[in-house]
């Protein structure tokens, strides 16, 4: 089933920059009371990247809305508390992807889905794991104030 899901993966990315088409995503950064930061590996892709948890906005959905369905599809996490953060594009993976960054809270340990993602924990913000990745890095240095928010993801 894996490999199905990373060829599959593969697929729509080459199909996406064929086409060129533009997509929308929502981002979370999900902290439990302890101001822990929730971040996940993916089962496709580079799957040695911790990512902040997201995915696709369907077409009659809410970037909102996207971000809790994403969080609670890949961790089984209610967040509340949900506020936007801000707005980026995106040029990687080769299509054109604008992508809304939220912030949120959740209680409760993270469940990765083990299909789409393989794990998911919670990290203090002085403690991340290696293979965070860069953008997820951009978003952790913006929420400290080391960099202004905006432009690309």
């Amino acid at each position: 089933m894996r490999l199905l899901i990373q060829i599959g993966y593969r697929l729509r990315r080459l199909l996406l920059r064929w086409l060129r088409l533009r997509t929308r995503g929502a981002k979370v950064m999900v902290f439990n009371g302890a101001a822990e930061l929730l971040l996940i590996r993916n089962g496709y892709g580079d799957r040695r990247l911790w990512v902040l948890p997201g995915g696709g906005i369907g077409r009659r959905e809410s970037p909102a809305d996207a971000a809790k369905r994403e969080v609670r599809e890949e961790t089984g996490l209610d967040v509340r508390d949900l506020a936007p953060v801000a707005t980026y594009e995106s040029a990687a993976e080769g299509k054109r992807d604008i992508i809304h960054l939220f912030r949120a809270v959740a209680d409760g340990p993270p469940v990765a889905d083990r299909l789409e993602v393989e794990e998911a924990r919670f990290f203090p913000l002085d403690a991340l794991p290696e293979g965070v990745s860069a953008a997820t890095l951009r978003r952790i240095a913006e929420l400290a104030c080391e960099r202004a928010p905006g432009g690309a993801w």
